[in-house]
């Protein structure tokens, strides 16, 4: 489990294609110094497993799946990518519970600046408009943001100086892709009510 919280702009060193998957290397510190074998970092939102390491890179292999439903798709040597530890029970949950599993890949529509902030306008897939409501909880490219606006196929955010300074959104353009993960709590709440539901119509009938 993560909370949305960037720990490092981490830098993509090598690409492996293997076929049906791909072993990525990523240039890391803060995230390296506790990392075992096995261990979970988020790469953009993506949980991935740290399968080997050293005090500067670390690589993790990212399957098929992961390949078809994100953006990691597209990665290069040089990118830049958000980076964050799996969080532990003595850490504070300074986002929200973010679980490092996309759930659609949207595309930043346009940037709006201002003096202070920045609103970002972000497409979204199909299906994913009914966990988004004002104010609620949002990952994109595995930073925790408050939505601000939530509309059918899009919605917005405004990102502060500090999100724009320490994370890839601060880089992102019109028309690059993003990794979305809606909040799990919304996706638990729709199943218990969709259950009440089915029940309550076996009863009347």
């Amino acid at each position: 489990m993560f909370t949305g919280i960037v720990e490092e702009l981490g830098t993509v060193e090598h690409v492996e294609d293997q076929g049906d998957a791909v072993r990525l290397t990523i240039g890391a510190s803060l995230v390296l110094t506790d990392a075992h074998p096995g261990d979970s970092i988020a790469v953009n939102g993506c949980c991935l497993t740290v399968v080997e390491h050293d005090d500067r890179q670390w690589t993790a292999d990212v399957m098929q799946e992961t390949l078809d439903k994100t953006s990691l798709r597209g990665v290069r040597p040089g990118d830049p990518v958000n980076l964050e530890r799996a969080v532990t029970a003595d850490k504070r949950l300074g986002g929200h519970i973010v679980q490092g599993h996309v759930d659609g890949v949207g595309t930043i529509v346009s940037r709006t600046p201002s003096e202070h902030w920045e609103v970002v306008e972000v497409s979204l897939p199909a299906g994913l408009d009914r966990y988004l409501v004002d104010k609620g909880s949002v990952t994109v490219d595995g930073v925790s943001l408050t939505v601000v606006e939530a509309g059918r196929d899009r919605f917005t955010v405004s990102l502060i100086p500090e999100t724009l300074a320490r994370t890839t959104l601060g880089r992102k353009q019109a028309g690059d892709s993003v990794n979305l993960e809606v909040d799990v709590l919304a996706k638990h709440v729709e199943r218990l009510l969709e259950s009440r539901l089915q029940k309550e119509q076996q009863h009347d009938a």
